[in-house]
């Protein structure tokens, strides 16, 4: 696949998944945004859509991954955002692969529990979103040495608002933490996108612009 096309993936995904996700929030019957996460539309009936959603989104994420080990040959973040982006990848994957449990009277009539596979959701989505928190830094960093100040810092804007804004409102962590996520996908797959048109610098290029003039 066209390196174009993986890092345009995540351009896709984002809205994507948030489309997804809140056609189901207002039509699940005992659904309610203001206390129920997203997370836990996988748990019902028609639980395999937002399963599916998690698998799809992780894919797409995965895609943008490859597309940014491709282009990101040389400066800070060379190695780590390209693998950073995979660690939330997999987390995604994995938040789908493993269900979340019932909480707060959702499903309707399902009891509160903590069961394994609850406990590895959780894991799998905390990992991959301080794993996407850490790639805003560096590309903050990045973007520093690069003397691109606006883009460092909406890079570390979005990382800090990514941490505090679910807290930022009593009662509201769903949606608060829905939209911080947003932010955060969306700012990183606008980033990625713009790597476009970055060319890999190739052994054979590098050579040949290290030799004198």
């Amino acid at each position: 696949m066209k390196t174009e096309k993986l890092l345009a993936a995540g351009l896709f995904a984002t809205p994507l998944f948030f489309v997804v996700a809140l056609s189901q929030a207002f039509t699940r019957d005992g659904f309610d945004l203001s206390k129920h996460m997203i997370s836990q539309l996988a748990l019902d009936d028609l639980g395999w859509i937002q399963i599916a959603n998690f698998l799809v989104t992780g894919t797409l994420f995965a895609l943008v991954a490859v597309g940014l080990r491709r282009v990101l040959t040389d400066g800070i973040g060379r190695v780590w955002i390209p693998r950073l982006a995979g660690v939330f990848a997999a987390g995604m994957i994995g938040a789908g692969i493993f269900v979340c449990d019932p909480y707060q009277g959702y499903p309707v009539g399902e009891a509160e529990v903590m069961t394994w596979h609850g406990t590895l959701h959780g894991v799998m989505a905390a990992v991959g979103g301080l794993a996407l928190v850490a790639a805003h830094v560096i590309l903050a960093r990045r973007f520093r040495r690069e003397n691109r100040t606006r883009m460092a810092v909406t890079s570390i804007v979005v990382a800090i608002g990514y941490l505090v804004l679910p807290f930022t409102i009593p009662g509201l962590t769903s949606i608060t933490f829905a939209l911080a996520s947003f932010l955060a996908w969306g700012w990183f797959a606008i980033v990625a996108n713009g790597l476009r048109g970055e060319q890999p610098v190739t052994p054979a290029v590098r050579a040949h612009a290290l030799q004198p003039a």
